[in-house]
């Protein structure tokens, strides 16, 4: 199984470079070196980004420009060498990256930033008494703010040779929503050379009757619905292998269960009976501090 391009006509998911978070942690590394496999594979340039800002929350404060302690800017640059030094392991000496040591507030940086991003990346928590707080509150802002899709890593990076094997785990709730998130699952299976496996998760809160209608019955309706949703897609990569899952249970817990033979679970950012105005919605707010593997969130 090979790790290939898209070929011509076929769409990228990543359209800018692929931008990660960075603070020192060996969560923080992880995620530089989920963002440079990434990066290597889409061929984008990869941005890694320090902040050395201190938010006021930990003190009076240091606004952008201002003078930074020496010992921040001497962090930060070490810092800043060892994800370069990791991000060069993983994705060649080919790969273009542009290491940023930052003045400011690293959250409105990386909101910002994602305008043009193809993707933002960070770890799902940081490191010491000030840094721990601050990269989950990174995280949390991205899932629910950034303007392209977020990659939330959190215990390993899913680069090594036997992880690297496993397919790409989409969510799909039948309606347009899950369409963004079924474009990128299928784009990042095609890139990785690896199957996706796309789960719908049935559950009977709508309040249908299910003596009366047979379990077996549902099944087929929403097997059918769910191979209309990924027809257009498997038309687009017709070499690339594709399991349908229909399951009934609560679609957090079933992609959870499932997340354990994933290299990376794709969701979209609000599921089915989702307002306009939600930030997230429940399934993916579930899975981002469940699952182990990757997990990126894809807005509509």
């Amino acid at each position: 199984m090979t790790e290939k391009s898209a070929p011509a006509g076929q769409p990228e998911t990543a359209t800018g470079p692929i931008v990660v978070a960075v603070d020192g942690s060996p969560t923080s590394l992880q995620a530089v070196a989920w963002a440079a496999r990434d990066a290597a594979l889409s061929g984008s340039p990869l941005q890694i980004v320090h902040s050395i800002a201190i938010p006021a929350s930990f003190g009076p404060g240091l606004a952008a420009g201002t003078a930074q302690p020496d010992w921040l800017r001497t962090d930060g640059e070490q810092i800043l060498t060892r994800a370069t030094e990791v991000a060069r392991d993983i994705g060649g000496p080919d790969l273009d990256i542009d290491a940023e040591l930052g003045l400011e507030l690293i959250i409105g940086d990386m909101l910002v930033r994602s305008e043009t991003a193809g993707k933002l990346v960070a770890g799902s928590r940081g490191r010491g008494a000030l840094q721990r707080g601050l990269l989950g509150s990174v995280s949390s802002a991205l899932v629910h703010h950034a303007r392209c899709p977020v990659v939330i890593v959190k215990s390993h990076a899913a680069t090594d040779p036997v992880t690297a094997r496993r397919p790409v785990l989409v969510g799909v709730d039948g309606t347009e929503n899950s369409e963004p998130a079924i474009e990128a699952a299928f784009a990042e299976a095609h890139r990785r050379g690896v199957e996706v496996v796309a789960l719908h998760s049935w559950s009977d809160t709508t309040g249908l009757d299910i003596s009366m209608f047979g379990w077996d019955t549902i099944v087929r309706a929403e097997h059918t619905m769910l191979a209309e949703r990924l027809a257009p897609w498997r038309e687009r990569y017709p070499d690339l292998p594709v399991t349908l899952q229909v399951v009934r249970d609560n679609p957090a817990k079933s992609l959870l269960e499932q997340s354990d033979s994933a290299q990376l679970v794709v969701v979209g950012s609000r599921g089915r009976g989702g307002f306009a105005g939600m930030l997230l919605g429940s399934t993916s707010a579930a899975l981002i501090g469940s699952v182990e593997c990757p997990i990126m969130v894809v807005r509509r």
